[in-house]
C-alpha cells in the first residue's frame, strides 16, 4: 500500500518552458475522404466584420494591437498598419470569451462546442501555453485573471452554469461550483482579497469566498438580497477596496452593495439616474470611478462620496453629481472600455455596440482630445449582400440603417450610406443595366421601399471650390420607390436587365421596368411571404421568375411587359399566366425506404459471404413491431433556398423537418384544375446532403463555370461541392469541403457570391462578420490585383439630388394609386354635389319669392301653406328619408356622443361633484357692499368615521375596564362561597341518607349537633371576615388620602414652572402625549369644524341669496302695480319710480352649467366658426340631433319669462283693486257732475296715497335687505377673523403632524417594547398570581388529606372498641410501610418485551417488602390472621391501610407539586425583577425620547394674534423691537394667578388650623388606644381563668363551638347498625327454620322410638317362642325330630322382617344426622324390596 500511496502525493507539475504546437491544435477544413478535393480550395484572406455585440468582446495586448472574436477566428490587428493576424479555435465549435493576463503576457481564449476548453496564449509568440480542460459543457460565458495573475476564473454557460478556479500554470480545477441557475454575464476576483469573488447576471449577483472547512478548501456564494428594490439585471459593477460592491442596474442608477444587501440607491439630483439606460461597465480607476452607460456616456465620480454614501430617507435614494461627464457621439451604446499606457500617457478603447471601436481622452482637461472612431461595422444581423458583376467591390446592408461598400481585394472599407431604416435585401445590377459602370446597387428596406444607389469615384467628379476629403469612394441615392408595405425580402433583375422584380412579407411580387428611372409596371399576388426570387438563365427559351415562399410555395411566372397592363385603377396584374408548386413532404418515406434498402443490402452482403441467414429470438420483437406511418408535418417546412436545373425545374433546399436533401421540383402541367392552397406537389429527385438534418443550407450560389456549388450552412460554416458537370445530380456529387467559419449558435449565412472572375469567395453571416477568400490561388495573388471603383457619369453632380422617402408610413405605388383613384371619385361626387346645392338655393329662393307675392295678395286670394305641396307623399317621403338620415347620423356619432358624455360626467366628477359649494357673491341693493361664500369642498365620510370610532373606542374601552373590575370582584367573592357550599353539599346528603334509611333519637341529635356547630362555624366565619375587613380598612404607616394626593399632583401639575413645556425636568402627562395619530384626529376635528361653521355661513348667505331673489319679485309685483297706478295720476303727481334690482351673475354660479339648444348652438357656431346663413341653417338642423342627447334644461330666457309671467299675474291680481280705465273718460264728452267729480277726487287721493305706500314699501325692502347683509357681512368678518386663525392652527398642526412622523417609527418602537415588557410583567403576574392560587389549592388538598387521614385512624380506633387484646398488631399492621410499585405508562418507541414486561408488573398492583418495612421490631406475618382474631376486622384493618398508603402517597405526590411551584414561582418572581428593570429603562428611554419629541415640536414657530393693547410688555412707553422674551398667555389666568395668591394664603392659614387639630386628635386617639389594649388584656386573663375553672385548661374556643360529632364515625356506626339488624334479621328466620326442623326431627324420633319398641316386643315374643320350641323340640319322638315345613318358612319370614327393621333403622339414623346439619337436605326413604309378599 506504500509504494501506491506515493504516486498520489508526487504531483506532476508542467515546466514554465513548455509549449503546445498550434498546428495540432487548431481546427482543420473537412473533406470527404476519397474525393480529392484539396485541403487549401479556400484561404481566408480578409475579416471586414466585427460582432460588437457580443460582450467583451474587445482586448488591448500592447498600446498597437487590439484583440477581438470574429466567428470561429481570433483576430489580432495592428493599429498601425490595419493587419490582421488570425487564430483559429481549436474544435471548430466557435470562440466563447477572450481575456487578457494582467502582464499582458498570456491571454486566455474560452471555446464553445462539446467539453470546450480554455487555450491560454503566450504573447507575442502566440505559442499555445497551456490549456484548460473540463470548466464546462457547452460553453464559456466569460473569464478573469486575478490581481496577480496567478489563478484563473471562469463561468459556463447554459446548462451548467459553472464556476471554476484554476491554477492555470499547472492546469488544474482549484474550485468549482454553480453559479447560478440563469445566465452569468461576469466573474471576477476581488483585487485586495483574492479569496473573494463576484458573478453577477440575469436577475442576480453573488458574492463568493473561498472558505476552508473541515472538508477543505470550498466555495460558498451568497446571493445579494434586492429588499425594495427592484430586481435588475446586473452587467457591470466593481469591487471596493473595502470590500463593498458597487453595481450598475438596468433604469441607469448605481447599487452599492454591503453585506449582501442594497446600502444605498445613487441617482443624480432631481432623481435622473445615472445613466439614461444599463450601466454596461464600472472601473476604480486612481481612486475616481468611471461608469460606462448604454446611453453613450461616460461619467466620472468621487470615489470617496460613494464610499460613504448612505440612505437619509425610506426611498434608499441618495442623490449626487458626477465630476466629468464624456459623450462619445450620438446612437452610441457602450458596453465596454480598456485603458492602456502609451508614452506614459492613458488611452482608453471602448467596444460600441452600434458597431464602432473607439479612442478615447478621458484626462478631462484643456487638451483633451474629442472621441476618435476607429472603425466603424455592421451592428448586428447582416441582412445581404452583392458582389459587382466587373470589378472586386462588394455591397452589404443591415438593419442598422446602412450600406457600405467594400473592397475585398484591398482589405478596407470604402464608403457607407445610411437611411432612416434598415436594409433586408440588395443585389447588384447586372453589366447589362448598368453598362459602361456596372455602378447600381438596388436595395430593398424593413419598411417597403426599394432605393437605387449609384457607386462612383469621387475623384472622377469636376473640382469643387471648397471641397475636401475626397474618398475612394461615395454612393448617392438615384431613385427611391415603396412598391410594398412590408419589409422588401428579395430583389432579382431579369436576365437581359430590362425588369427588376422585388419580393416582400405583404405576399406580394412587384415588377419595374429598368430604365433611367425605374417604371413600375405592376404586382402579382402571392400565398405567402415572399423568400427568394430567380430569373432563369439564358440558356432557358423563355424569361421566366421563380418566386421561393417561405410556406412551401413556388410559383413561375413570365416577365410581364411595360404598357400591357392597365394601371389605370390599380397595378395588380391578374391575367399574367402563373404555375403553382406546393411542397409535400417524402422525408419520411425516403426515410422508410433507406432503412428497407439497407436492410436488403446487408441480407445480400451475408448471403455473398455464404452465411445463412436465420432469425434469432432476439430479432423477433423487431418484426412485431409495426413501421412507423409516413410522417407529413401540418404546416409545411419553410423554403430557404433554390435554383432553377431546366425549365420549368428548380431545386429547393428546406429548413425545418425537411432539412438534409436537396429537392428537384417540376411545376406540373395541370394547373388550372387544382387550386394553389389544396395542391400536394411532391419532388422527383432527392439529393441527400451529409450532416444537414438540423443544419439546413441557407444560401447556395455557383462559380461562373458553374463547377463550384458553394454552400453557406445555418451554423455558419462554408461548404463547396465540386460538380463533374454544371447540371446538379446526385451522381456528380462525390464529396465535399467544409469549414466553420461564422459563429456557430447565432452566425447562420446570409449570403456567399464569388467573384466575378472566381478567384474569390465571401460570406456575410448573422454574426456581424464578413470573410473573403481565396479559391485555389495563390496567397499574394491579390496583391496583384486592385478593384476598380466605377467612374461617375457625366454631369453627376450637376444632377438634382434625388427625393427620398423618409416617412415608414408613406405610401405604397399601389396605395398611393388607390388614393389617387379614391380622391378623384370623391372630387367629383364633391363637384356633383355643389352644382345640386346650386340648383336648389335657386329653387328655395324662388319659393321664398312665390310665398312673399303669396303674402301680398288679400286674404280671400292667398293661398294655404298646404296647398303649395304638389303631392303630400314627397313630404312624408322626405320626411322618412330624413328620419332615416337622422338615425344613421345618431348611430355615427353615437361612439363621440357617448366618448364626450362620458368625459364630461368625468369633469364633472372631478371637479364639480367634490364642490359642496361655489363661490356665491350677493350684493347689495342700495350700496357697493357685498358677501361671497366660501368655496368649500364636500368633506370626506371618512373623518366623520374616525371621529366616531375615535369616541366609540375610549367608550368601549372604559366600559371594558369597569366590567374587568367587576368580573374580577365577584369571582372572588363566589369562589370562597362555592367552596363552602360545595364541603356541606358533600357531606349533609349522606347523613341525610343515613337519617332518611334509619331515623331515630341519635339521629336527630346528631343532625342537631351538626346544625349546631354549622351556625356557630358560619358565625366565626362571619367575625372572622369582618375583622379581615377592619384590617383591611385599617391604613397603612405610610398612607396618605386619596383626596390630598389628588390634590399634590394638581399642584405639582399646576404649580410652579412645571407647566412649561421648555424646562428640562418637564415630565409629559400621559394624557399630554401626542403622536401622529392623535394629531391626524385633531386635524380632522379641526376640518370638520371649520367645515361646519364655514357650512353654516355658506348656509345663511344663500338663504340671504334666495331673499333677495323674493324681494327682486315682490319689487317687481310692486312696480308692475305702481306704473297702473301713476297710469291714473297727472304727470305732475307721479313720483319717480324706484330701480329694480337686477341679479348678478355672480349671485347665480350655477346657471353657468345650464345650457340648452341656444347656448349649444352658439358654442357650435364659435367652435366651428361658419359665417355663411345656410351653413348656419344646417348647422340648426343638424343640431337638434346633436342637442337632442345632452340633459336639457330651460333656458334662461324661458326662466326669466316664466318667472316674469309669474309675477305679472300676481300684479294683477294685487292690482284689481284699482279698476282704473282712463280710456272710458276719453271717450266720454260730457261734463263730468259734482259727484263724479268727487269721486275722481277720492280715487286721486287714495292713488297717490298707495303710489306713496308702494315706493315706501319698496325702500323699506331695500333697506332690510341691506341691513340684512351688513349683519351677515360683519359676522362673516368675524368668523373670517376665526378661519385664519384656524388655518394659522392648522398650518401649526400640519408641521407637528410632519415632525410627528419623522419621530413616528422610533417612537413606535419604543412603545411597543413598552407595551411589549409591560404585558410581559402582566402575564408574569398572572402567573404569579396563578402560582400562588394552586399552591393555595394545594395547600386546601393537603389539609383535607390530612383530615381524611385523621378520620381514618380515628374510623380504626372506633372499630378496634376497647381492650382489644390484638390492638397493637393490628396498630402495626396498619402503619406497616409498604413499598408499592407505580403503574407506569407504556412508551411506544420500545421493544415488545419490554411492553410484556411492564404489562405482567402492572398486574400486580401493591408489592409487599418487608426487608423495607423501617421497624426494628420482631418481624410479623402481616398476610395470615392470628388466632381469636376477629378476621372482619383484620380485613377492614387491611383495607385501611390501604387507604391509609393512597392519602400518603396524594401526600407526597401534592407536596412535590408544592415544591415544583415554589420553584417556579422564584424563578418567575427572579425573571419578573429583570424584566420590570427592563420596563424601567424602557420606559426612561421613552420618556427621554418624548422629551426630545417635545423640544423638537417647541421650536416650531407659532403665530399668535394680538392687538395692540393686549400686549403690555412696554419698555420706557413703547413697544420694544425684540419680542422674543414676551411670554404670551390669556388675561384669565392672569387673574388666576393674581387670585391665587390670597387663595393660597387662605389655604395656609387653614391648613395649620387644620394640622393642630389633627394633632391633637392623634393624641387623643393614641390614649384611647392604650386604654382599649388595657381592657383587652383583663378581658383574656377572666376567660383564661373561666376555662381553667371549668376545662382544667386553656382550650381553643372557635374549635370547642365548631366540635361537632365525627361525621365519618357516625356514618359507619350506621353501617354497623343497618348490618346488624339485617344480620339479626338473618339468624331470626334461621332460628324459626331450625325449630321446625327440630320439631320435625323429635316427631320422626318419636315414631322410630315407637317402631324400636315394636321389635323389642316382637324380639321377645321370638325368644320366647324360640324357648317353646326347643322346649317342644326336646319332648317330640322320632317322628317330629326332623324339621317342619311350617316352620322354616315362618323362621325365613322373621329373617326378612328383622334385616329389614334393621335397614329402616340405619335410615333413621342417617336423617337424624343430616337433620343435625346446618343444610338441613332430606332424601326420600329407601324403598322396600320387590318381594314384599313374605312379609305379608
Amino acid at each position: 500500500p506504500e509504494p501506491e500511496k506515493k504516486p498520489e502525493k508526487l504531483e506532476r507539475k508542467i515546466s514554465e518552458t513548455f509549449f503546445y504546437n498550434y498546428e495540432d491544435l487548431c481546427s482543420q477544413p473537412f473533406v470527404t475522404s476519397d474525393s480529392g478535393i484539396p485541403i487549401n480550395l479556400l484561404t481566408l484572406i480578409h475579416s471586414f466584420g466585427y460582432d460588437c455585440t457580443k460582450s467583451a468582446n474587445l482586448q488591448l495586448l500592447d498600446s498597437q494591437t487590439l484583440l477581438y472574436v470574429a466567428g470561429n477566428q481570433l483576430v489580432l490587428l495592428d493599429l498601425k498598419t490595419k493587419y490582421q493576424t488570425y487564430l483559429r479555435s481549436s474544435g471548430g465549435g466557435g470562440i466563447g470569451i477572450i481575456t487578457v493576463h494582467p502582464s499582458k503576457q498570456y491571454f486566455a481564449v474560452g471555446e464553445k462546442g462539446w467539453k470546450p476548453n480554455i487555450i491560454i496564449y503566450e504573447y507575442p509568440s502566440l505559442k499555445p501555453y497551456r490549456i484548460l480542460r473540463g470548466g464546462t459543457e457547452e460553453a464559456y460565458a466569460f473569464a478573469d485573471f486575478n490581481h496577480y495573475g496567478t489563478l484563473l476564473a471562469s463561468v459556463g454557460s447554459s446548462p451548467d452554469y459553472m464556476l471554476t478556479i484554476w491554477d492555470w500554470k499547472q492546469e488544474k480545477i482549484v474550485l468549482r461550483s454553480k453559479a447560478f441557475s440563469q445566465d452569468v454575464y461576469k466573474v471576477t476576483f476581488s483585487p485586495e482579497n483574492e479569496e473573494q469573488l463576484t458573478t453577477s447576471g440575469a436577475g442576480h449577483i453573488k458574492f463568493w469566498k473561498m472558505a476552508h472547512t473541515f472538508t477543505g478548501l470550498k466555495l460558498q456564494g451568497a446571493l445579494g438580497r434586492f429588499g425594495k428594490t427592484a430586481v435588475t439585471d446586473i452587467v457591470g459593477y466593481v469591487e471596493l477596496p473595502d470590500g463593498k460592491v458597487i453595481s450598475g442596474s438596468e433604469w441607469g442608477n448605481l447599487l452599492l452593495w454591503e453585506g449582501g444587501l442594497i446600502k444605498v440607491e445613487l441617482c443624480r439630483t432631481g432623481h435622473r439616474p445615472c445613466h439614461n439606460g444599463p450601466v454596461n461597465q464600472l472601473i476604480l480607476d486612481e481612486g475616481e470611478l468611471v461608469t460606462v452607460g448604454g446611453d453613450g456616456y461616460i461619467r466620472v465620480w468621487d470615489f470617496e462620496t460613494i464610499d460613504a454614501a448612505d440612505s437619509v430617507d425610506d426611498t434608499g435614494l441618495l442623490a449626487m453629481e458626477d465630476m466629468n461627464e464624456l459623450l462619445v457621439g450620438k446612437n452610441v451604446n457602450l458596453s465596454s472600455i480598456m485603458k492602456i499606457h502609451d508614452l506614459g500617457q492613458p488611452i482608453w478603447y471602448a467596444q460600441d455596440s452600434n458597431g464602432a471601436i473607439w479612442k478615447l481622452d478621458l484626462s478631462f482637461s484643456n487638451v483633451t482630445h474629442d472621441p476618435e472612431c476607429l472603425f466603424t461595422f455592421h451592428s448586428g444581423k447582416i441582412e445581404a449582400m452583392g458582389v459587382s458583376p466587373v470589378t472586386y467591390l462588394m455591397a452589404t446592408t443591415a438593419l442598422d440603417h446602412s450600406v457600405r461598400i467594400y473592397d475585398f481585394i484591398g482589405n478596407c472599407q470604402l464608403t457607407e450610406i445610411k437611411f432612416k431604416q434598415g436594409g433586408t435585401a440588395l443585389t447588384w445590377a447586372p453589366r447589362v443595366v448598368s453598362l459602361p459602370y456596372c455602378s447600381l446597387i438596388a436595395v430593398g428596406f424593413e419598411d417597403g421601399v426599394v432605393r437605387i444607389i449609384e457607386v462612383y469615384d469621387p475623384r472622377g467628379l469636376a473640382v469643387v471650390a471648397g471641397r475636401t476629403n475626397v474618398g475612394n469612394a461615395e454612393m448617392c441615392l438615384k431613385q427611391a420607390f415603396k412598391p410594398h408595405t412590408a419589409a422588401v425580402t428579395a430583389l432579382a433583375y431579369e436576365r437581359n436587365g430590362e425588369v427588376l422584380a422585388t419580393g416582400s412579407k405583404d405576399k406580394t411580387v412587384f415588377f419595374f421596368a429598368v430604365e433611367d428611372k425605374y417604371e413600375p409596371i405592376g404586382y402579382i399576388c402571392v400565398p405567402g411571404p415572399v423568400q427568394a426570387l430567380q430569373w432563369s438563365p439564358s440558356s432557358h427559351a423563355e424569361s421566366m421568375l421563380l418566386v421561393l415562399c417561405e410556406n412551401g410555395f413556388a410559383l413561375q411566372v413570365p416577365a410581364p411587359i411595360l404598357g400591357e397592363q392597365d394601371t389605370v385603377s390599380t397595378y395588380e396584374i391578374k391575367d399574367l399566366p402563373t404555375q403553382y408548386f406546393r411542397f409535400c413532404s417524402i422525408k419520411s418515406r425516403i426515410k422508410k425506404q433507406e432503412e428497407e434498402k439497407a436492410k436488403l443490402e446487408w441480407i445480400k452482403k451475408q448471403q455473398d459471404m455464404g452465411l445463412e441467414i436465420e432469425e434469432e429470438p432476439e430479432a423477433e420483437p423487431k418484426k412485431e413491431e409495426p413501421l412507423p406511418p409516413i410522417y407529413v408535418p401540418q404546416e409545411p417546412s419553410p423554403i430557404v433556398c433554390g435554383f432553377y436545373s431546366a425549365p420549368g425545374k428548380f431545386w429547393l433546399s428546406l429548413s425545418g423537418y425537411d432539412s438534409g436533401y436537396l429537392y428537384h421540383c417540376a411545376f406540373s402541367p395541370i394547373q388550372h384544375e387544382i387550386s394553389p392552397e389544396s395542391r400536394q406537389d411532391e419532388p422527383f429527385e432527392v439529393i441527400p446532403m451529409e450532416n444537414t438534418d438540423d443544419n439546413p443550407i441557407q444560401r447556395i450560389s455557383f462559380c461562373t463555370s458553374k463547377l463550384l456549388m458553394f454552400c453557406g450552412m445555418k451554423d455558419g460554416a462554408v461548404r463547396v461541392y465540386p460538380l463533374q458537370d454544371k447540371d446538379l445530380s446526385a451522381d456528380m456529387i462525390n464529396g465535399y469541403w467544409s469549414f466553420n467559419m461564422h459563429d456557430n449558435d447565432y452566425g447562420q449565412i446570409q449570403a456567399i457570391c464569388s467573384s466575378y472572375d472566381d478567384r474569390f469567395l465571401v460570406t456575410c453571416g448573422a454574426d456581424s462578420n464578413i470573410f473573403s477568400f481565396n479559391i485555389l490561388s495563390p496567397e499574394n495573388i491579390q496583391r496583384e490585383l486592385k478593384a476598380k471603383v466605377p467612374s461617375p457619369r457625366v454631369n453627376l453632380e450637376k444632377e438634382k439630388t434625388a427625393e427620398d422617402i423618409e416617412d415608414p408610413s408613406a405610401y405604397s405605388i399601389e396605395n398611393a394609386r388607390q388614393k389617387k383613384e379614391y380622391d378623384q371619385i370623391m372630387k367629383a361626387a364633391e363637384d356633383k354635389k355643389h352644382k345640386k346645392r346650386q340648383e336648389l338655393i335657386i329653387l328655395r329662393h324662388e319659393f321664398h319669392h312665390l310665398l312673399q307675392r303669396n303674402m301680398e295678395l288679400p286674404k280671400h286670394m292667398q293661398l294655404h301653406r298646404e296647398e303649395f305641396e304638389m303631392d303630400h307623399r314627397i313630404r312624408e317621403e322626405m320626411d322618412r328619408q330624413t328620419a332615416q338620415r337622422i338615425q344613421l347620423v345618431q348611430k355615427e356619432l353615437a361612439w363621440d356622443q357617448e366618448k364626450h358624455r362620458i368625459g364630461l360626467q368625468k369633469l364633472q366628477s372631478r371637479f364639480r361633484d367634490t364642490l359642496e359649494f361655489d363661490t356665491v357673491v350677493v350684493h347689495a341693493i342700495g350700496s357697493n357692499h357685498q358677501i361671497s361664500t366660501y368655496r368649500l369642498l364636500a368633506i370626506s365620510e371618512r373623518y366623520y368615521k374616525a371621529r366616531k370610532q375615535s369616541q366609540t373606542a375610549k367608550r368601549r374601552t372604559s366600559k371594558l375596564g369597569k366590567e374587568a373590575e367587576q368580573r374580577r370582584e365577584s369571582q372572588k367573592e363566589t369562589i370562597s362561597e362555592e367552596e363552602m357550599e360545595a364541603d356541606k353539599l358533600k357531606k349533609r346528603p349522606q347523613l341525610q341518607g343515613a337519617i332518611g334509611r334509619f331515623g331515630g333519637n341519635r339521629l336527630e341529635q346528631i343532625r342537631k349537633i351538626v346544625e349546631k356547630a354549622d351556625k356557630a362555624k358560619a358565625k366565626i366565619m362571619q367575625r372572622r371576615k369582618e375583622w379581615d375587613e377592619l384590617y383591611k380598612s385599617k391604613p397603612s404607616d405610610n398612607y396618605e388620602n386619596p383626596k390630598d394626593v389628588q390634590d399634590i399632583k394638581e399642584a405639582q401639575e399646576n404649580m410652579g414652572d412645571f407647566k412649561l413645556k421648555t424646562a428640562t425636568n418637564y415630565k409629559i402627562p400621559e394624557h399630554m402625549r401626542m403622536n401622529a395619530e392623535k394629531k391626524k384626529m385633531q386635524l380632522r376635528s379641526l376640518e370638520v369644524a371649520v367645515h361646519e361653521k364655514k357650512l353654516t355661513m355658506n348656509k345663511w348667505i344663500i338663504s340671504l341669496r334666495d331673499l333677495k331673489v323674493a324681494i327682486i319679485e315682490e319689487i317687481l309685483c310692486l312696480v308692475q302695480e305702481l306704473k297702473s297706478i301713476q297710469s291714473a295720476l297727472n304727470a305732475s303727481e307721479q313720483l319717480p319710480i324706484p330701480p329694480i334690482p337686477q341679479l348678478h351673475p355672480e349671485e347665480t354660479p350655477e346657471k353657468k352649467f345650464q345650457y340648452d339648444n341656444n347656448i349649444l348652438l352658439k358654442f357650435k357656431q364659435e367652435q366651428e366658426n361658419k359665417q355663411r346663413l345656410s351653413e348656419q341653417v344646417e348647422d340648426n338642423a343638424s343640431f337638434a340631433v346633436f342637442g337632442g342627447k345632452f340633459l336639457h334644461a330651460p333656458s334662461l330666457k324661458e326662466i326669466d319669462s316664466t318667472s316674469r309671467a309669474s309675477s305679472v299675474r300676481s300684479m294683477r291680481m294685487v292690482s284689481s283693486v284699482t279698476p282704473v280705465q282712463p280710456k272710458v273718460f276719453e271717450i266720454e264728452k260730457a261734463e263730468p257732475t259734482e259727484m263724479e267729480l268727487e269721486i275722481l277726487k277720492r280715487e286721486k287721493i287714495r292713488n297717490i296715497y298707495l303710489q306713496e305706500t308702494l315706493i315706501k314699501r319698496i325702500n323699506e325692502l331695500v333697506v332690510t335687505f341691506d341691513a340684512e347683509l351688513h349683519l351677515l357681512r360683519h359676522q362673516k368678518l368675524k368668523l373670517d377673523t376665526q378661519m385664519k386663525c384656524a388655518d394659522l392652527r392648522h398650518i401649526t398642526w400640519f408641521e407637528e403632524l410632519l415632525l410627528l412622523k419623522n419621530f413616528e417609527k422610533h417612537e413606535d418602537t419604543l412603545q411597543e417594547r413598552v407595551n411589549n415588557l409591560s404585558n410581559e410583567v402582566e402575564e408574569m403576574q398572572w402567573k404569579l398570581d396563578n402560582y400562588l392560587s394552586q399552591m393555595e389549592n394545594k395547600k386546601y388538598e393537603i389539609a383535607k388529606l390530612q383530615e381524611r387521614e385523621k378520620a381514618l385512624y380515628a374510623t380504626f380506633q372506633a372499630s378496634l372498641g376497647e381492650n382489644n387484646k390484638f390492638a397493637s398488631f393490628l396498630t402495626k399492621v396498619l402503619k406497616k410501610k409498604i413499598k408499592r410499585v407505580k403503574k407506569k405508562d407504556v412508551d411506544g418507541d420500545r421493544d415488545e418485551e419490554e411492553d410484556s414486561d411492564e404489562e405482567s408488573d402492572e398486574e400486580s398492583s401493591l408489592e409487599s417488602d418487608e426487608e423495607d418495612s423501617g421497624s426494628d421490631e420482631e418481624v410479623f406475618d402481616d398476610s395470615v390472621c392470628p388466632k381469636n382474631c376477629d378476621e372482619a376486622l383484620f380485613e377492614n384493618t387491611l383495607q385501611l391501610r390501604e387507604k391509609r398508603l393512597d392519602i400518603e402517597e396524594a401526600l407526597v405526590e401534592e407536596k412535590k407539586v408544592i415544591d415544583n411551584l415554589k420553584k417556579e414561582y422564584d424563578a418567575l418572581a427572579k425573571k419578573v425583577k429583570v424584566v420590570e428593570a427592563s420596563l424601567d429603562t424602557a420606559e426612561g428611554e421613552l420618556e427621554a425620547f418624548q422629551r426630545e419629541k417635545q423640544q423638537r415640536l417647541n421650536e416650531l414657530h407659532v403665530v399668535v394674534p394680538l392687538k395692540l393693547h393686549q400686549v403690555e410688555y412696554v419698555v420706557n412707553g413703547e413697544l420694544p423691537a425684540d419680542l422674543s422674551q414676551i411670554l404670551v398667555f390669556t388675561n384669565q389666568s392672569l387673574e388666576y394667578l393674581q387670585q391665587r395668591i390670597m387663595v393660597l394664603q387662605r389655604e395656609k392659614l387653614d391648613q395649620r388650623e387644620l394640622y393642630k387639630q389633627a394633632r391633637q386628635q392623634h393624641k387623643q386617639l393614641i390614649r384611647d388606644r392604650r386604654e382599649i389594649e388595657i381592657r383587652i388584656e383583663r378581658l383574656e386573663e377572666n376567660c383564661n381563668q373561666l376555662m381553667l375553672m371549668k376545662f382544667g385548661r386553656v382550650v381553643d374556643l372557635e374549635a370547642l363551638q365548631t366540635l361537632s360529632v365525627n361525621t365519618n364515625l357516625e356514618e359507619l356506626k350506621m353501617k354497623m347498625m343497618e348490618k346488624e339488624y339485617i344480620q339479626a334479621q338473618e339468624l331470626k328466620k334461621w332460628e324459626e327454620k331450625i325449630f321446625e326442623l327440630r320439631q320435625r326431627l323429635m316427631m320422626l324420633m318419636k315414631e322410630n322410638t315407637s317402631k324400636l319398641q315394636q321389635l323389642n316386643s316382637f324380639c321377645i315374643e321370638k325368644q320366647g317362642l324360640e324357648m317353646k320350641l326347643d322346649a317342644l323340640q326336646n319332648n317330640l319322638g322320632a317322628e317330629f325330630q326332623g324339621p317342619w315345613k311350617a316352620e322354616i318358612q315362618e323362621r325365613e319370614r322373621l329373617i326378612t322382617l328383622v334385616q329389614l327393621q334393621a335397614q329402616e333403622a340405619e335410615v333413621l339414623k342417617e336423617e337424624i344426622t343430616l337433620l343435625s346439619r346446618k343444610d338441613g337436605r332430606i332424601f326420600p326413604p329407601p324403598q322396600p324390596p320387590p318381594d314384599t309378599k313374605i312379609l305379608n
